[in-house]
């Protein structure tokens, strides 16, 4: 498997949220919730439209750590929310596989919407945590604490979350631009 990247550059994530745009709405709002909350695809996937109708808070229990976990709603994905689910009933899922069953997208399908939508804007290595990581990367690189980004993804230590988001690697990187003997 692949390791994959946050999206650095805030021009690709328009791109990509052109790109997903042009697909439909549902895969639209897949990357923009993913980029700001920084849930895991797998809890994204199991939220139904209840989980998120006229709520602040997004709450639920994750499924990796089993942990409840509370995600404000800010107002860009509260718009994008309210757009989407206007016409949707309470019980269904959030994001509905196209089968005809009130079923979730599967993980695997998630991440060909992914990958696809980065390949098309010239991104490679993103997938499902892409999305994960770049609301990390960003959150980081406007607030500057590790300490409470660490506690929003529940990780074990600072280096933990620093290296997960790419930080620890464009600090090397850049340590090596102008290093020569």
């Amino acid at each position: 498997m692949n390791k994959v990247e946050p999206i650095r550059d805030k021009s690709k994530i328009e791109e990509v949220k052109n790109e997903l745009l042009k697909d439909n709405y549902r895969n639209y709002l897949l990357f923009v919730l993913g980029i700001n909350t920084g849930l895991r695809i797998g809890d994204m996937l199991k939220l139904k439209v209840e989980d998120v109708r006229n709520k602040t808070h997004i709450i639920l229990k994750e499924q990796k750590t089993g942990k409840s976990k509370k995600f404000f709603i800010n107002s860009v994905l509260r718009n994008a929310l309210d757009k989407y689910i206007a016409n949707m009933a309470d019980h269904e899922y959030l994001f509905q596989s196209r089968n005809g069953t009130n079923q979730s997208l599967s993980r695997s399908q998630s991440y060909r919407i992914l990958n696809r939508a980065g390949e098309k804007v010239g991104l490679d290595s993103i997938g499902c945590h892409s999305t994960r990581k770049t609301f990390g990367y960003h959150h980081y690189k406007q607030h500057k604490d590790v300490a409470l980004l660490q506690q929003l993804f529940n990780h074990s230590a600072p280096s933990v979350t620093l290296d997960y988001i790419g930080v620890n690697q464009d600090v090397m990187d850049n340590s090596m631009k102008n290093f020569s003997l």
